[in-house]
């Protein structure tokens, strides 16, 4: 008992201390759990070096394994106290938030971070959370998704995210922007600029005033009217900021508030050809909406300061803005925009599919909400680049499927052998739906000298058919399990009664094999596991097979 203490402090003070365990802390704990250690101390430091000398040489990664089959109540305990939020700062009155996608498709794994880490504070102190719709035209390479209009909000419901009823639209509120960006021209502020790309990107560069930020207020006031004129060209006019053309961030010099397009917007038409750019919008919604606190990505921080700069202009109280590290997933590929082309081309399967990552296809292959809470929360609120592996995600999904998910045989490529020597009285195989809920229930499968197999049998190699018996050169050697045989175990099909089944994987290959006759009581949305392989989720049902989609190993 004493030996099983010292491993699973030792292992927890490791994991604490960056995988470096310290005899200190151990000894404390094992005389918390048993004040008689005290007496003991001689005797056991020995023994503690020895394990903290051992458990040091391990990765963190081995230590956190570890810890989990030993003690995972520990490694809960110590997951729950660093899911715990930073207090936000400066917070007098209610909290208001807002989570501003822009529609180019639905939510994905990454930037649902975002979304949750908006929700939980809301929650924490009791605020309000507002969902709007970052819709204004944007570049060209930014283009608005009809469709992403009720997907971020049925992606947000899975999530269980709660925000205000009402939805925003950016794209509703351009005369709020238009009068504001006016009130800039009045105080002489911003000014419309005709001057190329070029010049602009020369004159940042050296530091030098254009001609058109001299212009007068009232030359400013009618060249701003040109752009609401459908004879205007697109790209003649721009409105910029004034800022300092000394400012050490060159990118910062006259940025542009307001560009025209023609592009027709999904919601509204071609209703407005003036568009402003995200940083103006943000600054004039953030004021108007009453938002608290801002959480945005680390990339946008030059957005943020210019937010600032116009709250500043305005005399404005300015927002908190807190901005998040990136947060980057091995064994993910996401890609919005390759997933939108794929999507519009029908290379996909639809937004669903899981090689887009989005929250829908996370849901169809049978990842719960909580678990994707529960992974993202763990990276907390920080500036800090984030490399996690997407196995992360998977193993908090385990913890919540792997207690209902009834197991089941399944075979890609079934290979048909037959076994000699079989016992007269072996007719059914009497298998639990779960094996650490035998209440649950049983298959009952019926069998023959004949089966399929997926594993290669090799001559003179002991196997075991799971939950049926041994056999060697397919010649039966005995029914139950023996250690002392040393058998591979493989999982097994009988030749009869069997139903196609389809899997697609999660990189939108398909596998097609054979299950058990019991597959055929498996409901539609029901998520089990197909033993030695993966779990996976009930997707339909059809005539002739079962479709399922691939969750997780």
């Amino acid at each position: 008992m004493l030996k099983e203490s010292i491993r699973k402090y030792v292992l927890e003070n490791a994991i604490k201390h960056e995988g470096r365990a310290a005899i200190g802390s151990v000894i404390g704990k094992l005389i918390n759990e048993d004040p008689s250690v005290k007496n003991k101390l001689k005797d056991i430091s020995k023994e503690i070096a020895s394990v903290i000398n051992e458990v040091n040489k391990l990765s963190i990664n081995k230590q956190t394994e570890e810890l989990r089959d030993i003690a995972p109540e520990l490694l809960e305990k110590r997951e729950k106290q660093e899911h715990v939020l930073k207090e936000l700062p400066n917070v007098s009155g209610r909290v208001v938030m807002r989570f501003a996608p822009f529609p180019s498709g639905p939510l994905h794994i990454g930037n649902a971070r975002t979304a949750i880490l908006n929700d939980e504070y809301c929650k924490k102190y009791k605020g309000k959370l507002l969902l709007v719709m970052d819709d204004t035209i944007g570049s060209e390479e930014k283009q608005i998704d009809k469709d992403a209009y009720s997907l971020i909000p049925d992606g947000l419901k899975f999530l269980n995210v709660k925000y205000e009823n009402k939805i925003i639209y950016k794209s509703d509120r351009l005369g709020l922007y238009y009068k504001h960006a006016e009130e800039l021209i009045k105080k002489n502020k911003a000014y419309v600029c005709s001057c190329s790309s070029e010049t602009i990107r020369g004159n940042r560069k050296n530091g030098n005033e254009c001609s058109c930020r001299k212009l007068s207020i009232e030359e400013n006031k009618k060249r701003w009217k040109l752009m609401f004129d459908k004879k205007t060209k697109e790209g003649s006019y721009v409105l910029r900021i004034k800022t300092s053309m000394q400012d050490k961030n060159p990118a910062f010099r006259d940025r542009v508030l307001f560009r025209i397009s023609e592009r027709k917007h999904p919601r509204v038409g071609n209703k407005y050809r003036v568009w402003p750019l995200l940083e103006f919008s943000w600054a004039v919604d953030d004021h108007l909406l009453g938002i608290t606190h801002v959480i945005r990505g680390k990339d946008l921080m030059m957005e943020s300061e210019m937010e600032k700069y116009i709250w500043n202009i305005f005399g404005w109280k300015p927002s908190e803005i807190l901005h998040n590290g990136l947060l980057s997933l091995e064994g993910a590929k996401i890609s919005k925009s390759k997933s939108a082309k794929e999507v519009k081309t029908g290379t996909y399967l639809g937004w669903d599919d899981p090689r887009t990552w989005s929250l829908q296809s996370l849901k169809r292959r049978g990842i719960e909400a909580e678990a994707i809470r529960t992974f993202l929360m763990q990276f907390g609120l920080n500036q800090n680049e984030v490399t996690a592996p997407i196995d992360g995600l998977y193993s908090e999904n385990r913890k919540l499927i792997e207690k209902d998910a009834n197991r089941y045989f399944f075979i890609e490529k079934p290979v048909k052998i037959k076994i000699t020597n079989l016992p007269k009285e072996l007719k059914t195989a009497k298998i639990p739906l779960h094996p650490d809920y035998l209440k649950r229930g049983f298959r009952e499968i019926k069998v023959t000298d004949e089966f399929y197999v997926s594993d290669k049998i090799e001559k003179n190699k002991v196997y075991r058919f799971m939950h049926l018996f041994n056999f060697k050169d397919n010649k039966f050697i005995s029914g139950k399990h023996d250690e002392k045989l040393d058998a591979k175990m493989i999982h097994w099909l009988p030749i009869d009664n069997l139903v196609n089944a389809e899997i697609l994987m999660e990189d939108g290959s398909i596998i097609k094999g054979l299950a058990e006759p019991d597959v055929k009581n498996i409901k539609i949305d029901q998520i089990v596991q197909f033993e030695r392989q993966f779990f996976a989720r009930c997707d339909n049902k059809e005539k002739d097979k079962m479709v399922f989609w691939f969750t997780h190993k």
